[in-house]
């Protein structure tokens, strides 16, 4: 006897492709996000970098990047826009999933509050779907009337935002946290046109900081607080920062 193939609805509809409904609700495997600007974006080479070698950790095989971009594009141009928020999802069996958003506003972000947890992230460097974590203490740090959470070790040390990079700024030099963590695009393309370091940092040492920002694929913007640390907006370091970011051109989506 053959075995039917599995069925599953949507609020009451058939699910067109249950294959990939299964691999979805998986909740396995990664992604990126990238805004897109007249058909470009900034950093697309090291999106699909990314891609691959996320791919290959938790699949055991490549993802082709000229395949990528045909389907951002073809996604895009289906969409009708050339302005998005666009999100590569990977999951089991190399499905892939576009999704094409309203993008998000050019220019500096809003000032944030941050407060901290401990915790981090499962497997940091990989933009992995396994969010709970820190899904759950970012709305709890906004339901406190936080910006966002600042994820930290049980010992104080500073990883990343729950879906931000920090920097520090100590009058001289950029410095990024070198616990563990996802060295998100914004942050890859910035260090190396700032005067950017890499070394640990400690809540302890936040009083000596002058300044502080974190940085998304949405958005950079200045840091006020952490906690009871307070931090002025160093406009001078904010305008270097967002006129370095500024200053990186955008790719070509379409092979």
């Amino acid at each position: 006897m053959t075995t039917p193939p599995p069925h599953t609805e949507i609020d009451g509809a058939p699910a067109t492709d249950p294959g990939l409904l299964a691999a979805l609700l998986t909740g396995y495997g990664h992604f990126t996000a990238m805004q897109v600007r007249d058909g470009r974006t900034k950093g697309l080479a090291l999106h699909l970098d990314r891609l691959d070698r996320s791919t290959r950790e938790l699949f055991g095989t490549e993802l082709d990047g000229k395949r990528v971009r045909e389907l951002v594009a073809g996604a895009l141009a289906n969409a009708g826009r050339r302005d998005a928020s666009v999100r590569v999802y990977v999951y089991p069996g190399v499905r892939t999933v576009v999704t094409v958003a309203d993008p998000a506003p050019d220019g500096p972000g809003a000032p944030q509050r941050l407060t901290t947890v401990d915790y981090w992230r499962p497997a940091p460097h990989i933009k992995h779907l396994g969010g709970f974590g820190q899904r759950y203490h970012g709305e709890a740090a906004r339901r406190a009337g936080y910006d966002e959470a600042l994820l930290t070790s049980p010992y104080g040390e500073i990883s990343e935002g729950a879906v931000t990079n920090i920097a520090f700024w100590d009058g001289t030099s950029v410095i990024w946290p070198s616990a563990p963590c996802l060295a998100g695009i914004t942050m890859a393309l910035l260090e190396p046109h700032l005067n950017s370091t890499r070394r640990p940092v400690t809540l302890a040492d936040l009083p000596g900081f002058r300044a502080a920002f974190v940085t998304n694929s949405r958005t950079i913007a200045p840091v006020t607080a952490i906690d009871e640390v307070t931090f002025p907006v160093d406009e001078e370091l904010m305008g270097r920062v967002f006129a370095a970011y500024g200053a990186v051109e955008g790719d070509e989506i379409r092979p």
